[in-house]
C-alpha cells in the first residue's frame, strides 16, 4: 500500500482550487438582510387582531379540518384553540397588515369567521372596532376596514412569483398573544400542496410562525409582503405555510367591491399526468393536466373539449401541473372567451371555450325538501354537483345548505361536507339518509362522520 505525502495533497489541493477558479467566478458571499432597519420600518404595518363571538357562534369550526387529522393529529394547524365553547363568549387572537391607507387590512378567513365583534391594535398602541368587508373561504382570506383621521402606514405588496428557494424572509405577527414578534429564515419551498382547499399553491418558510401569527405578512428581503401566514405543522418545528401574495392580489378587488370571490368554472375533473400515461398518449415529459371527465352542458363540454384531452395550456398560461389548472381557470374573469391548448390523439389543437361560473353553493331549486330536523339541507352527491361546488367526490350525500342557528350549525356541519355516516349507520343514498334522521329522537346524541377537504371527521349533534 502506497503513503501519499502531505505535501503532496497540498499540492494537489492548491492545482484543484487554481484550476476552478479558472473555469468560472466564484460566486460572492451572500450577506443576510439588515433585519434590524427592516424590522423598525415594517413593524408598524402590522396589526394585532381579537374577535370575540356569542356561544351559538363559538361552537362553530372556523374553517374546514386538514384530511391529516388521525393519527397525525391537525396537519392543518389553524392558530387558536378552535374548541367549542358554549358557556361564555369565545376570545381569539390573529394577525394582519394593512394594505391602504384607507384603513383596508389582510387576514386570514378564520381569524375573522363568524366574529361579533373584530379589533384591530396598530404597533403604536391606536385600537379600532373594524368592519368585515369580505371573506373568502376557499383561499382562507378576509379583508377588514378600521376608519382612521391619521395616515396609517401601510405595506407594499411584492411579487410572489418572483420569489426562489434559498431566499431570507421575515415574519411579524402576534403568536401567543406576543405582541409585535419578528421572526426571520428562509423560502424553503413553494407551490406546496397540502390539503387544505382546491386551490393550495403555498410558500414553505422555516421562519418561526406559532399560533397567533396567522393572518400575518411573510415579508422579503425588499420588505414587501410576498405571503400570507397561514399554517402549520402541528409538533413541527421550521415548518410553515403561507399563501402567496398573487393569489391575494387576485382576490382583494372582488373582496372590497362585492364582498366574496365570484370564480372561473371550466366543467372538468383532472389527474396528474404519470410518466406511464404520458409515454401512452404520446406526450414528451409529465406536464399538464389529463381531463379524466367532462361535465354534461358545461363550458368544457360546449367548446367540445373531451375525456383523454391533455391540457398544456390555458389562456395564454403554460399548465406544469394538473394543480395549476384549477387554480388559472379559478382567476379567469368568468365569460371571458380562453384558448386552451390540449394534446389530443398525439397532436396538438387549439379550443376556445367561455369560462363559467363556479357556484359557491347550491341554488335553492337543488336542495332536496329545504332543510331536515337538524337544520340542514342534503342532495345525493352528482358528478355535476361535484363539478359545481368544487367537491372531488361524485358519490354520497352531500349537505347543501346549513340553518342559522339549528342544531347542525352549531355542531359545526358546513356545506360541501358529505355525509358517510349516521349514528354508525352507512349513508350512501338519500333513501339511506332520510332512514336515519327518521330514527333520530330528541334527547339522542347523533355521531356523524362526514367526508371534508378529502379526510374524515366526526361530529356528534346532541337533539334537544
Amino acid at each position: 500500500m502506497k503513503v501519499v505525502s502531505l505535501r503532496f495533497l497540498k499540492t494537489m489541493l492548491a492545482v484543484i482550487c487554481l484550476m476552478a477558479l479558472s473555469a468560472g467566478e466564484v460566486p460572492a458571499k451572500v450577506m443576510a438582510p439588515d433585519f434590524v432597519a427592516l424590522a423598525e420600518k415594517l413593524k408598524p404595518t402590522v396589526v394585532n387582531i381579537s374577535t370575540s363571538k356569542s356561544p351559538a357562534q363559538a361552537a362553530r369550526p372556523r374553517r374546514q379540518p386538514s384530511p391529516f387529522n388521525d393519527p397525525f393529529h391537525d396537519f392543518f394547524d389553524r392558530f387558536f384553540d378552535e374548541a367549542p365553547r358554549r358557556q361564555q363568549r369565545e376570545r381569539s387572537l390573529g394577525s394582519g397588515f394593512i394594505i391602504s391607507d384607507q384603513g383596508f387590512i389582510i387576514t386570514n378567513n378564520h381569524v375573522v369567521a363568524g366574529a361579533d365583534e373584530i379589533k384591530v391594535r396598530l404597533s403604536d398602541g391606536r385600537e379600532f372596532k373594524a368592519e368585515l368587508k369580505g371573506a373568502d373561504e376557499k383561499l382562507d382570506l378576509a379583508l377588514i376596514k378600521i376608519e382612521s383621521k391619521d395616515q396609517l402606514p401601510v405595506a407594499i405588496l411584492g411579487n410572489s412569483d418572483e420569489i426562489k428557494v434559498g431566499e431570507w424572509v421575515m415574519a411579524i405577527g402576534n403568536p401567543f398573544g406576543l405582541a409585535q414578534t419578528v421572526t426571520a429564515g428562509i423560502v424553503s419551498a413553494t407551490g406546496r400542496v397540502i390539503g387544505s382547499g382546491p386551490y393550495d399553491d403555498f410558500i414553505q418558510t422555516d421562519a418561526s410562525i406559532n399560533p397567533g401569527n396567522s393572518g400575518g405578512p411573510l415579508f422579503s428581503a425588499e420588505g414587501k409582503v410576498i405571503g400570507i401566514n397561514t399554517a402549520i405543522i402541528a409538533g413541527g418545528q421550521g415548518i410553515g405555510f403561507a399563501i402567496p401574495i398573487n393569489m391575494a392580489k387576485d382576490v382583494i378587488p372582488q373582496l372590497e367591491e362585492k364582498g366574496k370571490v365570484i370564480r372561473g368554472w371550466l366543467g372538468v375533473t383532472v389527474q396528474p399526468i404519470t410518466p406511464d400515461l404520458a409515454r401512452s398518449f404520446g406526450l414528451e415529459g409529465e406536464r399538464g393536466a389529463l381531463i379524466a371527465d367532462v361535465v354534461k352542458d358545461g363550458p368544457a363540454a360546449k367548446a367540445g373539449l373531451k375525456s383523454g384531452d391533455i391540457v398544456l395550456e390555458f389562456d395564454g398560461k403554460k399548465i406544469r401541473e394538473m394543480n395549476e389548472l384549477p387554480r388559472i381557470v379559478a382567476a379567469t374573469p368568468v365569460g371571458k372567451a380562453a384558448l386552451v391548448k390540449v394534446l389530443r390523439d398525439g397532436k396538438m389543437q387549439d379550443v376556445e371555450v367561455s369560462v363559467g361560473r363556479l357556484a359557491d353553493t347550491v341554488d335553492e331549486s337543488d336542495q332536496k325538501n329545504g332543510e331536515d330536523k337538524l337544520g340542514m339541507a342534503v342532495r345525493e352527491l352528482t358528478r355535476d354537483l361535484a363539478a359545481r361546488m368544487g367537491l372531488k367526490e361524485t358519490q354520497g350525500v352531500v349537505v347543501t345548505g346549513v340553518k342559522s342557528g339549528s342544531l347542525a350549525e352549531e355542531a359545526g356541519i358546513l356545506p360541501g361536507d358529505i355525509v358517510r355516516e349516521i349514528g354508525g349507520r352507512s349513508i350512501t343514498t338519500m333513501a339511506d339518509y332520510e332512514a336515519a334522521i327518521r330514527a333520530v329522537k330528541k334527547g339522542d346524541v347523533v355521531r356523524f362522520l362526514l367526508r371534508r377537504g378529502g379526510g374524515n371527521h366526526f361530529l356528534a349533534i346532541r337533539v334537544e
